[in-house]
């Protein structure tokens, strides 16, 4: 019986030790890439301590997580980002997370990391194509209708309105534009439309140039102006500061930066509206890191949305979305 005893407690010292050794063993380690759409301005800033953040998190748990932070100069080089993808393909990282400057053009090299193994999510801006693991981004359309809503309201529902598209061929702004259309054209007929068929292109020069050429056409006109993204909004603010017309056409646009909180001080603006950028980087990687370790992990991931104006930014969760972390 004793011989029994002490044959039990060796086989189970050996299994606790079998346990141990195989929970030291089986420690994860992932490589993955995020590569935004630039790096200049706070939103990817604000994406990547999100990033970072998801990777201090699985630490944590005992994973390493390295992220590698890398994307094209400018905000319209489709070309060099697709080299970067291609680039990371043949250097044996574990996952990719991408916002795609062009839903089409970016689809061909997510594919083909698939086919080598290497999984992408998708953050920010939409790509066509199945082969992705998840999606984490704003409610693009919810965004532009929101924008829609409040420079209706301000309006009272009549006068003349311009919209600066961003850039062709991006999702995330496309997105944007045409809710903000379906919802002025649905709740403010009488508001017209006076130009929609203008891009402020990829940087904020560009967009201050074709904010310029907007109001030198339409400056007697127009009463109220939306821009969908962080340069356009940028551009057209200081094209009207420019002109004198800050303030005295109503303007909503799109990303927070201390410009436009500044600017809605000074009733120049009376609207942003604001993604949660750190959420976009955080939820995008955590999506691959966790899909990588085989959990369940969403295919659409909504990160959300808000419009602040003058009367609400010094709220609790304004403040939160309007001073997000960089790093």
């Amino acid at each position: 019986m004793k011989k029994l005893i002490c044959l039990i407690a060796v086989v189970a010292s050996l299994l606790v030790a079998s346990c141990g050794s195989g929970a030291t063993s089986g420690a994860k380690k992932f490589t993955v890439a995020v590569i935004p759409k630039g790096t200049t301005h706070a939103f990817w800033k604000s994406i990547y301590a999100g990033a970072s953040k998801a990777a201090s998190d699985y630490k944590a748990q005992g994973i390493e997580v390295d992220i590698i932070w890398k994307g094209p100069l400018r905000e319209d080089d489709r070309e060099q980002q697709i080299q970067v993808v291609e680039g990371f393909i043949s250097q044996g990282i574990n996952g990719i997370v991408l916002a795609p400057l062009d839903r089409v053009a970016l689809v061909r090299p997510v594919e083909e990391a698939k086919r080598a193994g290497i999984p992408t999510v998708v953050i920010d801006s939409g790509l066509d194509s199945e082969q992705i693991t998840s999606f984490a981004a704003t409610d693009n359309r919810k965004g532009g209708m929101l924008a829609a809503e409040r420079l209706g309201s301000l309006l009272g529902g009549k006068g003349k309105v311009t919209m600066l598209r961003y850039a062709e061929g991006s999702a995330s702004t496309t997105d944007r534009e045409e809710g903000f259309l379906e919802e002025m054209r649905s709740k403010f007929p009488d508001i017209e439309l006076i130009s929609i068929d203008q891009y402020a292109g990829a940087t904020r020069d560009t967009a201050k140039r074709a904010s310029e050429n907007l109001l030198q056409r339409f400056a007697g006109d127009v009463n109220g102006i939306f821009t969908p993204n962080e340069s356009a909004s940028v551009g057209m603010l200081l094209a009207l500061q420019d002109r004198g017309l800050a303030g005295k056409v109503r303007f909503v646009g799109f990303d927070a930066t201390p410009q436009f909180i500044e600017a809605m001080k000074n009733s120049q603006m009376q609207g942003v509206v604001v993604q949660n950028p750190f959420a976009i980087g955080e939820l995008g990687v955590k999506a691959m890191v966790d899909s990588l370790l085989g959990r369940p992990v969403e295919k659409r991931i909504d990160t959300g949305v808000m419009i602040i104006t003058p009367e609400n930014m010094n709220s609790p969760d304004a403040q939160k979305l309007l001073n997000p972390p960089v790093q």
